[in-house]
């Protein structure tokens, strides 16, 4: 059975979900779609159209990736990543067109072809059950909460991103591909004893991004008004066990990274417990220190907020580039214990220095992610793996209290006023300014 769907676009379809409703017919073995539309650049800019798709029973799978034209193969046995193998139920289908990005100007035509046969495929292979793993206890572990592959756009496959962790020595890898599940497919399969393979989709919204960390169902990440809000898909994400995380908030936005600021009004941050304000390399072009800025702001309103990073990989990099990661320190080393450290702010980030802060008032002593009672209060850090020149900075109410040398190896001791700060957190900076190393907060309880 074939069927065809064809139309025109311009700047008024622009963040829209075009629905194109099909049937399968029973006996169906496969499934073949391709999406086409020209022009695929206009003024430098260019469309972005991509797919999800839906069977009678749910999500089928999405495509979130680059092109002018998108091909998807779905059988029993086996799909084109971002989707879903398995079995294809008759009845009504939907091929949804997400248009990301139409360029004003120039209308952009686009053909949709969709196809069933019933060839004989292959049969599914036999699931095997997971390895038994060692789970490490209570320590520090380093690992990455956002990373892409060839099941939306990245460019290369699970195997290699998990060999690229390995080889920088991560404890931990996150999977979350754009608007999809099919990454996760096979998860439980993937952790060996030196490496952690954590799940989750990054929400890539029309309107911000959002990394959904530890879930394994797929989250519907469509903004509707009236129907349903980015409030709504934090809430969801939390009744699935997972961590809501703001990614990357102040990064570029359209035209040139589609739906990539944060401009969710009530999610500012809302009910947030997280926030991306590394996003791959300091001084990239994701606007970390503005993101670092507003994060410090939400502090000073009072919030108990984690910040997190990223590397945003989409591909090998070479060895001397230096992204930042999570360094949490966790009850174990597995998803559950993970997330619920960074849900507490037991973290910093750090692209190769280890920075640790604690602190002390009367007889209570804590950790980054805790909270001293009020009264004058010690705050110790300690470091090492520091280059030369770097500069450590003591931030209290987003404001630098402190500044030293930082030696490549050391301790530092701060004493603090009654009333000094709400809060407290520690830099590591390069001669330059790059952020090296910064620590999560310890706060200090306000007053009664």
């Amino acid at each position: 059975m074939l069927n065809i769907f064809d139309g025109v676009l311009t700047e008024r379809d622009w963040k829209r979900h075009l629905s194109h409703t099909f049937e399968v017919p029973d006996g169906a073995t496969r499934l073949f779609i391709r999406l086409r539309f020209d022009p695929p650049v206009v003024d430098g800019i260019a469309n972005m159209l991509c797919l999800s798709l839906f069977d009678p029973n749910g999500f089928r799978g999405a495509g979130h990736r680059g092109g002018a034209q998108h091909d998807v193969v779905i059988d029993g046995a086996d799909a084109t990543p971002g989707y879903l193998p398995g079995p294809l139920p008759a009845g009504v289908w939907d091929a949804v067109i997400d248009t990301h990005m139409v360029v004003p100007g120039t209308p952009c035509r686009y053909t949709l072809e969709i196809q069933t046969t019933d060839e004989p495929v292959a049969e599914p292979l036999p699931s095997t059950a997971p390895p038994s793993v060692k789970t490490p206890g209570r320590g520090w572990y380093r690992g990455d909460l956002h990373a892409h592959t060839i099941h939306s756009d990245g460019e290369w496959d699970i195997l290699a991103l998990l060999e690229a962790a390995r080889a920088r020595r991560l404890d931990f890898v996150t999977l979350t591909d754009h608007n999809t599940i099919s990454q996760l497919r096979h998860i439980d399969a993937l952790t060996t004893n030196d490496l952690l393979v954590m799940g989750g989709m990054e929400l890539t919204t029309f309107w911000g991004h959002a990394l959904s960390l530890g879930t394994r169902r797929w989250i519907d990440w469509r903004i509707r008004p009236g129907e349903r809000s980015m409030p709504q898909i934090a809430a969801d994400i939390e009744k699935e066990g997972g961590l809501f995380v703001i990614a990357h908030p102040l990064a570029p936005g359209d035209p040139y990274c589609t739906g990539c600021d944060w401009r969710y009004v009530e999610m500012m941050p809302g009910t947030a417990r997280a926030v991306e304000v590394w996003n791959g390399l300091w001084h990239g072009d994701s606007n970390n220190e503005a993101a670092l800025a507003l994060w410090y702001e939400w502090l000073n309103w009072g919030l108990h907020l984690t910040a997190t990073a990223g590397t945003d990989a989409h591909g090998q990099a070479p060895p001397e580039v230096r992204p930042g990661f999570n360094v949490v320190y966790a009850a174990h080393r597995d998803e559950s214990a993970i997330l619920r450290a960074i849900a507490h702010g037991r973290l910093y980030l750090s692209s190769g220095p280890v920075l640790e802060l604690t602190g002390m008032s009367g007889e209570t002593h804590t950790m980054i992610g805790g909270t001293l009672p009020r009264g004058a209060a010690t705050i110790h850090a300690r470091w090492c793996d520091v280059p030369a020149n770097a500069r450590l900075r003591l931030i209290a109410n987003g404001a630098q209290l402190s500044e030293d040398i930082a030696t490549p190896e050391g301790e530092r001791t701060w004493n603090l006023e009654e009333g000094a700060a709400q809060w407290c957190v520690a830099e590591i900076r390069a001669a330059d300014g790059e952020m090296l190393a910064v620590t999560n907060p310890i706060y200090f309880a306000p007053e009664e």
